[in-house]
């Protein structure tokens, strides 16, 4: 198997397992606070094949690796989503707040997730030589893909888990107000992420705030989960 090939998969492998259980985190969240929705629905799974939205996790990012792999020969970005976890927020006590919590519970899980495989890095020295890169590129990773992945979802633009807490969170009123962001939040990320900096860099311009963002914060992050798991940087 060629050496791009593989770094392919393994990519492709520890991006799966973070974008399933962020989602199976959101359903067994809902499923505590008494909305059993996402269970009577099959999502409570880890099965990925119960996550795919069919361009959010095949078309765009397919689409996104192929054009890559043919202009630059390489993969620098990719960006997709699952199929949302099905969540009746009437059936909380307190339906906001809930909503908070269960947002809240996919970046926990891949924070979580990005601490384990930090943790994964001491089993290292007892794999096999044949094994120890590309268990190595695997754990590498499987922890990027949780941090950017639980980063990403933190910002604060609805549908995001960032979005639906900081509904949770503000005053009613103006809770509301953010809420109705939710209708063009798909559109402002792509915009944001795709459509602006592109323009922006047509133009002579640096312009990426997402992206200069996340460059700042996801190597942060990276140091903190491996130094919580006792390992040095």
């Amino acid at each position: 198997m060629s050496g791009v090939l593989l770094e392919i998969l393994l990519g492709a492998a520890a991006a799966i397992l973070a974008i399933t259980l962020h989602e199976a985190a959101h359903g067994y969240a809902a499923w505590a606070l008494g909305d059993d929705t996402a269970k009577l629905a099959g999502r409570l799974s880890l099965n990925p094949i119960r996550h795919i939205d069919r361009v959010g996790t095949i078309i765009l990012p397919g689409i996104l690796l192929i054009g890559q792999l043919i202009t630059i020969g390489r993969v620098e970005f990719m960006f997709g989503w699952a199929k949302p976890v099905p969540v009746a927020a009437w059936r909380f006590r307190d339906p906001r707040r809930g909503m908070a919590l269960v947002a809240a519970a996919g970046p926990g899980m891949n924070f979580l997730l990005a601490w384990l495989g930090a943790l994964g890095g001491w089993l290292l020295p007892y794999v096999s030589p044949r094994a120890m890169a590309p268990s190595a590129t695997f754990i590498q990773d499987f922890i990027l893909a949780n941090v950017v992945l639980g980063l990403f979802n933190l910002l604060p633009i609805p549908p995001l888990d960032g979005g639906r807490i900081v509904v949770g969170l503000l005053p009613l009123r103006f809770a509301q107000q953010w809420a109705r962001m939710e209708r063009a939040g798909i559109a402002i990320v792509l915009l944001l992420i795709f459509i602006v900096p592109t323009a922006a860099r047509q133009m002579g311009w640096q312009f990426d705030p997402i992206g200069t963002l996340l460059n700042r914060v996801v190597p942060w992050t990276m140091r903190l989960v491996f130094n919580l798991a006792g390992q040095s940087v």
